[in-house]
């Protein structure tokens, strides 16, 4: 099953991409864009790979994927307007940030869970209450070494 929901998000995220890259900027109309579902579908796929990134103390990807989950946020934030996403995630984002900086796992930890109790604070404030995130409880990515390179 996991296998299955890997896959699936890969597919998205190809067909996304090669949307995106076939569509200028401004020729994109709102139908043209993401469903926030959507989105969040590859952020919670960000949001596990992340832990397991600063769990592994592999800061240069525990970087990479808090970037991804920016730009994803970025997202929702131009579909929904107004300043809900800064409001509930942005304390977590920043830092965690400063965590990944400090290639420090204590303040990692703690940061993530920040990031988490956000999330499902914008969720309550949309009426999605039913999504609940938080710490990833094992690591759906067989095929990914999240070791530090050596």
């Amino acid at each position: 099953m996991k296998l299955i929901v890997v896959a699936w998000a890969a597919a998205s995220l190809a067909v996304s991409a090669a949307r995106a890259d076939s569509v200028s900027a401004d020729q994109a109309s709102e139908a043209d864009l993401p469903k926030i579902g959507d989105i969040m579908t590859m952020q919670q796929m960000r949001h596990i790979k992340l832990w397991f990134a600063g769990r592994a103390d592999n800061w240069p990807l525990a970087d990479y994927e808090l970037g991804k989950l920016k730009d994803g946020f970025d997202d929702v934030n131009k579909q929904l307007g107004g300043d809900l996403v800064e409001k509930t995630v942005g304390p977590g984002l920043e830092a965690l940030e400063k965590a990944i900086d400090a290639k420090d796992r204590a303040a990692f930890s703690d940061a993530f869970d920040r990031l988490s109790a956000g999330c499902s604070s914008c969720h309550r404030t949309l009426d999605h209450a039913y999504i609940v995130i938080q710490r990833p409880a094992s690591q759906p990515y067989s095929d990914q070494s999240f070791a530090p390179p050596k």
